[in-house]
């Protein structure tokens, strides 16, 4: 519908502007009709032909800031859409997997050590879910301003420290460093932070693929607290380095994609640092990958 709504908006466009220039035309060839030594009727014609150029103008302005709004709007549809493929499949993806845990533990006789590793894999799958749904919860508290921040002092190498923990055992390929010094201080909304850390890492662990290398990092310089996480993976495609913070977008095609997410956690960074007054910058990992870095005021 969209589409179709840019495409009547070109045609009337084209139009208009067709019909100014005809209408143009027509004026000058009456004006050398009634002849040139008329001073009154020359002068009348330049103030027609002024007026009508500026307002030409403005409409062409009016048509482009239209068209792009529409072409925004188009693309925010598109990742909506995607957004739903997405997250239909990762909601479906831990409840079936917990369902055929809970299946096995009923239907077989398993002893200690399996029905063990069947409970760690369903309290996985869970965890998933849990951040899946906070993720989406974010966003939606994000977009109606219902986050307020809690600042408070906080000691960053700890909260790093068992972030690092957790994501071993989801991704235990992966090798994790942090290079922060200890007993880092710092001030801010330590849950808020966490998620925003832990949307980094997630993020790292997903597109640098296996067996990779995730880094943590975190100093306090004048009165700003900068941290960040790199990896060492393909990075970020050139075209694709401004829109990675926008809301529902990833890059590729949802139905060929291999990586799981719902497109939400890096936008959900953008505007958490963002609630803290905050930056955030996108720079390319040495010798490769990504490397998203965030400045806060620690005051």
């Amino acid at each position: 519908m969209k589409r179709r709504t840019e495409l009547i908006l070109y045609v009337l466009s084209i139009y208009v502007i067709l019909q100014f220039c005809w209408w143009g035309y027509h004026l000058i060839e009456l004006t050398k009709e009634a002849g040139t030594e008329s001073y009154k009727i020359n002068r009348r014609v330049t103030m027609i032909m002024g007026e009508g150029s500026v307002f030409l103008l403005i409409l062409i302005i009016g048509i482009w800031q239209i068209r792009k709004s529409i072409k925004k709007d188009i693309e925010l549809s598109e990742r909506q859409n995607n957004f739903l493929l997405s997250v239909t499949h990762e909601l479906k993806t831990p409840l079936a997997a917990n369902r055929l845990y809970i299946q096995t533990i009923l239907k077989r006789n398993l002893n200690k050590k399996q029905f063990d590793e069947l409970l760690v894999k369903a309290n996985e799958e869970n965890d998933r879910l849990e951040r899946m749904i906070d993720n989406i919860l974010n966003a939606s508290r994000l977009e109606n301003k219902a986050l307020q921040l809690n600042r408070e002092k906080f000691d960053f190498h700890q909260l790093c420290a068992s972030s690092i923990e957790r994501f071993k055992q989801l991704s235990p390929q992966t090798s994790f460093i942090l290079d922060a010094n200890e007993k880092t201080l710092v001030s801010g909304d330590q849950l808020l932070i966490e998620t925003i850390l832990s949307n980094l890492v997630e993020n790292s662990v997903k597109y640098a693929g296996n067996d990779s290398e995730v880094t943590i990092y975190a100093k306090v310089d004048s009165g700003s607290f900068v941290f960040g996480v790199k990896d060492n993976g393909s990075g970020v495609k050139l075209e694709d380095q401004e829109k990675i913070f926008s809301k529902f977008y990833r890059s590729g095609n949802e139905d060929t994609r291999t990586q799981k997410g719902s497109g939400l956690g890096l936008y959900i960074v953008r505007e958490l640092v963002r609630l803290h007054r905050g930056k955030i910058n996108y720079k390319n990992n040495s010798p490769q990958g990504a490397d998203i870095q965030i400045e806060l005021r620690n005051d």
